[in-house]
């Protein structure tokens, strides 16, 4: 009778509810969502991935072996924190951060080291854009206890470095560039890497956030203007094998060159790397590219463009172009608070 039990429990425990062609439809759709939503409008993007999602939530409710449940795990890990840079893309900090915590609990459960430093990384960016560098700083340190090589640990070596920056440690800072050079130059690999798109930084991406770390420091312009320049020309050359380039950082890395330039008094350089991004359709003005342009107009309210008409010229522009957006289109939405 015992081995009948064993046996007929066997039985069942070999039943799955979900096949290989399954899982592998649904980690080809993380693996286009990722790529896609560096270029797409993150709006659409945002309900592609909640369709996604659902089919997940969904899968979970069979049975299935505890391998499939893993990779459940880790893809609904991902997806969420997709969703995440949608939200903020669109303007919904909390909405955003309430995405990763839910990435982060899918992760803990598989301890998924690459995922969690990934979320903390997220978590940086959500803190630090909502006036709370400490925190940010602290969560890109705890970052690196996840993840210690590779593109990603670069990352969070520099946004360590940018909140340090930020609370007046420009050594901090410093060195937190030199380490992060370091890491991404270390051989390096993991399956969040493989999934490519949000989930891998490009190296013009990482010339990116050093030159914005040292936007942060005085006197450190030129060496920002260096950094973000770099980043502005790998872009133009077009991504390396095996990265992306996403419009969002493409922006943003001329938008931090414009304002670096303009702390130099080069306002004919910082007027022409603004073409770029204020060129683009409101559907890709996105909620943290509108915090850094007003950054820009800061710089050009500075008492050395007094009484410029190009100053005032490019001001305005840059006022109407934060007229219409896809944040105030979506926030001027009945229900949208």
């Amino acid at each position: 009778m015992a081995a009948h039990e064993g046996g007929e429990h066997a039985e069942r425990a070999e039943q799955r509810g979900i096949g290989e062609a399954t899982l592998e439809q649904l980690r080809a759709d993380v693996a286009r969502l990722s790529v896609e939503s560096m270029a797409a409008d993150p709006f659409f993007m945002f309900l592609e991935m909640r369709r996604v999602r659902d089919r997940m939530h969904d899968a979970l409710d069979r049975r299935m072996w505890p391998r499939d449940a893993a990779e459940l795990y880790f893809l609904l890990g991902c997806v969420n924190s997709l969703m995440a840079v949608a939200a903020e893309d669109l303007g919904y900090p909390q909405a955003a951060e309430e995405l990763v915590r839910a990435a982060w609990a899918y992760a803990v459960a598989i301890d998924h080291r690459p995922l969690l430093g990934h979320l903390r990384s997220q978590l940086f960016s959500i803190a630090y854009w909502q006036g709370r560098p400490r925190q940010a700083r602290e969560l890109a340190e705890d970052g690196l206890r996840y993840l210690a090589d590779g593109p990603n640990a670069g990352q969070l070596h520099l946004k360590y470095g940018r909140a340090a920056a930020r609370l007046g440690d420009a050594d901090a800072a410093r060195r937190a560039i030199a380490a992060a050079h370091e890491a991404r130059e270390r051989q390096y690999s993991d399956d969040l890497l493989q999934i490519g798109g949000e989930f891998s930084v490009s190296r013009a991406t990482h010339h990116y956030f050093a030159g914005s770390v040292l936007t942060e420091l005085a006197g450190a312009e030129q060496d920002a203007i260096t950094e973000l320049e770099r980043a502005v020309d790998l872009y133009a050359a077009g991504p390396e094998p095996g990265e992306q380039h996403g419009y969002a950082v493409v922006a943003l890395a001329h938008v931090n060159l414009a304002a670096a330039r303009l702390r130099a008094g080069q306002l004919d350089g910082a007027s022409s790397a603004l073409e770029q991004p204020l060129g683009l359709p409101a559907s890709q003005r996105i909620n943290e590219l509108l915090q850094r342009l007003s950054t820009v107009r800061s710089e050009l309210a500075a008492t050395i463009y007094h009484g410029s008409a190009q100053a005032r010229e490019l001001d305005e522009r840059i006022e109407e172009f934060g007229r219409e957006t896809i944040v105030t289109g979506l926030h001027g939405l009945p229900g949208s608070s």
